[in-house]
C-alpha cells in the first residue's frame, strides 16, 4: 500500500493536535506562518531512529536558517520521547501519536515486513509544509542514514 493517495504535494496538510515532549500540545494549524518539517519515524531508542534524530539535531541550525521548524512523530508515549531527548540531547520537539491516528491520516501507518513477520507500523517519511499549511514535498519510505543531508539539499 502506498502513501495516502489524497495526500499530494500542493494539497493542505492534515491538521492535528498531538502531545509534545517539550511544548504541551502542538496543533499544526497553530503553526501557520511557519515552515514545518514533519518527519515520522518508527520508534525511539532504535538504531535507525537514533541516527535520524541525531542528524536532525546536528543540522537544526541549517533548517532554522531556512525558516523550518522540525517536529518528529512516532507512536511512542511522551515519557519515552523525554528519555530519548535526554539521552541524545535532541533539540526539537517529539510528538506522541500513540493511537497512530495522525500517521494514518498522513498515510504512513502501513503494513511492514521484518524477518518474515508482517505487522503494522510507521513507514519512515518526511513532509515539508509551507507557511499556509500546504504540503510542498512528500518524501516516502526514506532511509534514516543520509536523509537529513538529502532533505537539506532539496530545500536549497
Amino acid at each position: 500500500m502506498a502513501i495516502n493517495p489524497v495526500l499530494q504535494e500542493g494539497n493542505p496538510a492534515p491538521d492535528f493536535t498531538l502531545p509534545s515532549d517539550t511544548e504541551g500540545d502542538v496543533t499544526l494549524s497553530s503553526l501557520r506562518g511557519q515552515k514545518v518539517i514533519l518527519y515520522f519515524y518508527p520508534k525511539d531508542m532504535t538504531p535507525g531512529c537514533t541516527i535520524q534524530a541525531c542528524d536532525f539535531t546536528e543540522r537544526q541550525e541549517d533548517f532554522a536558517s531556512k525558516g523550518y521548524n522540525v517536529y518528529g512523530v512516532s507512536p511512542d508515549p511522551v515519557e519515552r520521547h523525554e528519555a530519548f531527548r535526554e539521552k541524545h540531547n535532541l533539540n526539537f520537539p517529539l510528538l506522541s501519536d500513540t493511537d497512530h491516528a495522525v500517521a494514518e491520516a498522513y498515510g504512513v501507518w502501513r503494513e511492514k515486513k521484518n524477518y518474515g513477520k508482517t505487522y503494522m507500523g510507521i513507514v519512515r517519511s518526511t513532509f515539508l509544509i509551507d507557511e499556509e499549511g500546504t504540503l510542498v514535498r512528500i518524501m516516502d519510505n526514506v532511509r534514516a542514514k543520509g536523509h537529513v543531508d538529502k532533505l537539506l539539499k532539496e530545500i536549497d
